[in-house]
C-alpha cells in the first residue's frame, strides 16, 4: 500500500490580514536568522555549490526555501542544488519531492539506496536505529557531494537539535559537546554546515504549515516511540514554556566557553598554573 504524504492543514479562523502581518514577519525572522548564522560562521562564499540535503521533513524544507530567498539578495553567488536519499523504506512516495522540486524549479538529484533494509537487518528490534542510519546516510552523501562538486553540504539541524544534542552527551556520554554549525568532515574532503543552528524548532512549525509542504514522515527513527532525543526534546519544551529566555540563554551559553572554568585538563594547563603577580 502506497503511503500518502502528510500535509499540514492551516487553521481557517484568523483574519486573512493578520495571518499575512504575521507570515511576513515569520519569513523576515527565518532570513534573518539564517543570515546571521551564515555570516558568523562563514558558512557559504562566493562561488559555493551547496547541497541542500532534503528529506522531505519541515525542517530540511524551510532550509532549502529560506536559502533560496537568500539567494536572491545574497552579497555572493552561490549556487544550489538539492539532494534526497531514497532509502527504499516501504511506501515511500518517491514521486513527492521530484514534483516539489521541479514546481520549485530547483535543481536536483534522488539518490536511490537501501540503507533501511541494513538498518532493519542489524539492529536489534526496540534498539535505537539512530546512530546506524545516520552513519550510512552520511556516507552516501559525502560520496554524492564529491560527485557533484559541491563545496558545502547544508543539513537541516535546528538551535533545538543542537541543544539536545548537548543534553545527550551532557547526560549519557559524559561530554560537553553538540552539533557545531560548521565542521569538517573526518576525511577532510567536505565541508558540512547547518544554516538552522539559529532558528527555533517552533518557528519551523509554524513555517511549514503557512507553506503548507508536502511532509514526507520517517518511518525508521520517526517511528520510534521513548527516543532519549524525545526525552530530551520533551524537556526542552517545557523549560522553554515554565522559563522563557531559558533556551536562548543555554544557546548563548554554547558560544562562551571558559575552559578555565571547567576540568579539561586538555584544554587548559591547571597543572601548570601559578600565580603572576598581575
Amino acid at each position: 500500500m502506497t503511503r500518502k504524504p502528510i500535509s499540514i492543514v492551516p487553521s481557517t479562523h484568523k483574519d486573512p490580514r493578520k495571518s499575512e502581518q504575521e507570515a511576513n514577519k515569520l519569513a523576515k525572522r527565518l532570513r534573518r536568522l539564517v543570515g546571521d548564522a551564515i555570516v558568523d560562521f562563514g558558512m557559504i562564499g562566493e562561488g559555493d555549490r551547496v547541497m541542500v540535503c532534503l528529506s522531505g521533513g519541515k525542517d530540511s524544507y524551510g532550509m532549502l526555501e529560506v536559502l533560496l530567498a537568500l539567494q536572491e539578495k545574497a552579497p555572493v553567488r552561490f549556487e544550489l542544488i538539492a539532494v534526497n536519499l531514497d532509502q527504499k523504506q516501504p511506501g515511500y512516495p518517491e514521486e513527492v519531492l521530484p514534483a516539489y522540486l521541479e514546481a520549485r524549479r530547483v535543481p536536483f538529484r534522488i539518490v536511490e539506496q537501501d540503507t533501511y533494509s541494513i538498518v532493519k537487518r542489524v539492529i536489534p528490534e526496540g534498539k535505537t536505529m539512530c546512530s546506524l542510519c545516520s552513519r550510512l546516510r552520511r556516507g552516501v552523501l559525502y560520496r554524492v557531494a564529491g560527485e557533484l562538486g559541491a563545496t558545502k553540504i547544508a543539513l537541516g539541524h535546528h538551535r533545538d537539535d543542537i541543544l539536545a544534542t548537548f543534553f545527550l552527551n551532557f547526560f549519557y556520554a559524559g561530554k560537553l559537546k553538540a552539533m557545531p554549525p560548521k565542521l569538517v568532515s573526518d576525511d577532510g574532503k567536505h565541508v558540512v554546515i547547518r544554516p538552522l543552528a539559529y532558528v527555533p524548532e517552533s518557528d519551523l512549525v509554524a513555517y511549514a504549515e503557512l507553506k503548507q509542504f508536502p511532509i514526507i514522515p520517517c518511518t525508521l527513527c520517526g517511528s520510534q516511540a521513548n527516543l532519549q532525543r524525545q526525552v530530551v526534546g520533551g524537556m526542552l519544551r517545557d523549560w522553554q514554556k515554565r522559563f522563557p529566555g531559558r533556551i536562548e540563554s543555554m544557546l548563548r551559553a554554547l558560544s562562551d566557553v571558559r575552559a578555565s572554568h571547567l576540568m579539561d585538563r586538555k584544554l587548559f594547563d591547571f597543572a601548570g598554573l601559578a600565580p603572576t603577580g598581575e
